[in-house]
């Protein structure tokens, strides 16, 4: 299992001795939830934050726009050191022109859905994409429990990615714990995020490593 941490549960206040943590970890990436607080209510942190994150943390920057119009920032999430970039179904109004544009600047393109879309509107973009992001909490706040219907919608999606042949990974972001992330990865998850499961641990990089063990 790929375990991608989430910067919104780290310490704002000092963030170095959490960056430093990720770096030691066995983590895969390290996920960055920007918020606008108009497609979600609520913000979280923007370029000039990203940037210096990249500078310091050596793991690829799996980048989660929570923000309308996504498709206007896509050279400004590749110069701050993205290796990834998810955006929304439900903010893009020309999804797979918005997919196209982030290949071209050379990033993987993820696609994420909320948890009331359903896995059925990727059927047209599903080759196209690198990642599928599956919230498995509402967008817009960190510490939620997991929504059921999730792994229902993981394995639909596994099974649209065999039918169509597709290459796209799947992420689950939201409630994950060590419970619900053996659930996922028997739907057949690829990627967990974690926020507050890892960074409230007492031994995160522990923690990390135990969700890197789910198979």
């Amino acid at each position: 299992m790929k375990v991608s941490p989430s910067l919104l549960s780290a310490n704002f206040a000092n963030m170095l001795p959490d960056l430093e943590m990720i770096n030691r970890s066995e983590s895969d990436y390290l996920h960055m939830d920007i918020m606008d607080g108009v497609f979600v209510p609520n913000i979280s942190f923007g370029f000039p934050v990203m940037k210096s994150v990249s500078k310091i943390c050596n793991k690829p920057l799996d980048v989660h726009l929570m923000i309308v119009e996504p498709q206007k920032w896509i050279s400004q999430v590749r110069d701050c050191g993205a290796e990834i970039m998810n955006v929304h179904q439900e903010a893009c109004l020309h999804l797979h022109s918005c997919v196209q544009q982030i290949h071209s600047a050379g990033m993987k393109a993820g696609v994420t859905l909320c948890p009331a879309t359903p896995v059925s509107t990727l059927e047209d973009i599903i080759a196209d994409v690198d990642l599928v992001l599956l919230m498995s909490v509402n967008p817009g706040f960190g510490g939620q429990p997991f929504i059921r219907h999730t792994l229902k919608k993981t394995r639909e999606l596994r099974s649209l990615i065999e039918q169509t042949g597709s290459k796209a990974e799947i992420e689950i972001d939201g409630g994950v714990n060590l419970q619900t992330g053996q659930e996922l990865a028997d739907a057949g998850a690829d990627i967990l995020v974690a926020g507050s499961f890892v960074f409230g641990a007492k031994n995160p990089e522990e923690t990390i490593s135990e969700l890197k063990k789910l198979k």
